[in-house]
């Protein structure tokens, strides 16, 4: 029996048919165009992450600040910048999440990329410490509300068999952009160009180029599911026309009917109590100390790279050249992940890929020669990256439409909040251990997240999100 016409159907009835109409859908060129655009955004979002790492020794250099401080809260030390970046970001998420959910997916692209790019600029031009620390926070509360609707605009728009390829897409085009940002670094950090810092044209870059991805993602279009669940019909059936149009003839013939499962129900009103409920408890608490165990393992290298290896011992030039090198392999960590992406279950690819952070980092920091630093730093790499693809897609296709963004900020919230801290802790057992002392303090952390989701995370492989979330 065909569906109703959509001005006979409740918005939750409309919004459940439009869900069968996008899952039901192949991952065509529309598809991976939509996934390209929001990427294009999402590049500058971890240029601004691993500017972190490269522009540190510049700071260093520049007086403003020191490479560790046995006082976690020194506004000069390199651990209290990284706390800023994350500190800012955990804002961003746990605060202004719901935001995404209430205002729409599109929308908040704007507002997030506007605010960074801004605060950025206002950040090259600081001459304190505490001036670079308060503008680098500012940025990130931006950088977080990006992440978050990033995270929930994907699986809202490709369909249960290609979201983890979707991720995988989005991930590789966003690491390209690392390998960019330790060149910068290398070449540009240890100079002074015009008056200014080397450190200070990395960030104007970092701004400028934020706004131009702005400008590119204006081509995006809403997503229908939040649109049919705010009882918006016609944008959201104008969208899907046209989204189904381009299918059709890609494919070369009319597109299946869409088939609502009839045991799946919907409701377009959320409120956050819900995520404290069952199914959704459970879930949200998992994911949550994922995020506080799983950033210790990525952001514990790759925040840290060029200021790790001078504790190795490598001067400062040569720091910044070993980090573009491992930086170079940024990009391939989702490339290996798209060969398992949508065959195995989302929450084992999780669990290989901490064994492999845990284990090469402990073997990085026993190596003294520049190969095999530079090998075990490309594995720890590859490994994160792996890390990286997989848990965006994992956590945000456990939670229902009308609660994602709230859910996602959340749980991604305590991640931002963990990464804060263990900036201040990477600097502080960088001080007193070494490069070995950060290495047992990731590698333990690698354990614990792999008992929680190994024991607790749900299983996802290609199943429908509104089935996953009920």
């Amino acid at each position: 029996m065909p569906a109703a016409p959509p001005n006979r159907q409740s918005n939750d009835e409309y919004a459940l048919q439009v869900a069968a109409r996008l899952d039901r859908l192949p991952y065509s060129k529309t598809a991976r165009h939509f996934v390209f655009l929001i990427s294009i955004g999402a590049i500058f979002e971890l240029y601004d992450l691993f500017m972190t790492a490269y522009i540190a020794p510049g700071l260093v250099k520049s007086g403003l600040f020191a490479t560790s401080s046995l006082h976690f809260f020194g506004l000069s030390g390199v651990g209290f910048f990284v706390f800023c970046t994350f500190a800012g970001m955990f804002v961003g998420t746990i605060f202004f999440g719901f935001i995404a959910d209430r205002a729409g997916r599109r929308a908040i692209f704007t507002v997030s990329l506007v605010w960074y790019s801004l605060a950025t600029l206002l950040m090259a031009f600081q001459h304190t410490a505490g001036g670079v620390d308060l503008f680098r926070f500012i940025a990130s509360i931006g950088l977080g509300l990006e992440q978050v609707t990033i995270d929930t605009f994907i699986p809202e728009l490709v369909p249960p068999n290609a979201r983890g390829r979707a991720f995988a897409l989005y991930q590789f085009i966003e690491f390209l952009i690392v390998p960019v940002v330790a060149l910068l670094g290398w070449l540009l950090v240890p100079l002074r160009i015009f008056g200014l810092d080397g450190w200070r044209w990395v960030a104007i870059i970092a701004s400028v180029g934020a706004l131009a991805a702005w400008w590119l993602r204006r081509a995006l279009p809403e997503s229908p599911r939040w649109l049919a669940m705010h009882g918006q019909r016609d944008r959201a059936e104008r969208i899907m026309r046209q989204i189904e149009a381009s299918a059709e003839r890609e494919l070369g013939h009319p597109l299946p009917p869409a088939q609502v499962p009839a045991s799946v129900r919907i409701e377009s009103k959320g409120h956050f109590s819900e995520l404290l409920r069952p199914p959704h408890r459970k879930r949200l608490i998992v994911m949550s100390v994922f995020n506080l165990l799983a950033v210790i393992g990525f952001y514990g290298f790759s925040a840290w790279v060029p200021t790790l290896l001078i504790a190795k011992g490598v001067e400062i030039t040569k720091s910044l050249q070993y980090a573009f090198i491992i930086a170079i392999a940024n990009p391939f960590g989702p490339l290996l992940g798209l060969l398992v992406a949508d065959r195995m279950e989302p929450k084992w690819q999780i669990v290989c890929a901490g064994v492999g952070i845990g284990v090469f980092m402990v073997l990085f920091a026993m190596q003294v020669s520049p190969a095999a630093v530079i090998v075990f730093g490309v594995l720890v790499t590859l490994s994160n990256n792996w890390l990286s693809f997989i848990f965006h897609s994992y956590q945000a296709e456990q939670f229902p439409t009308r609660l994602r963004g709230r859910a996602v900020g959340f749980v991604y919230g305590w991640g931002r909040a963990s990464a804060a801290i263990v900036g201040l802790l990477i600097g502080f057992f960088l001080g007193v251990g070494g490069t070995p002392g950060v290495a047992a303090f990731m590698g333990i952390a690698m354990v614990l997240m792999i008992l929680v989701i190994a024991l607790f995370g749900p299983r996802t492989l290609r199943r429908p999100l509104e089935e996953i979330s009920s």
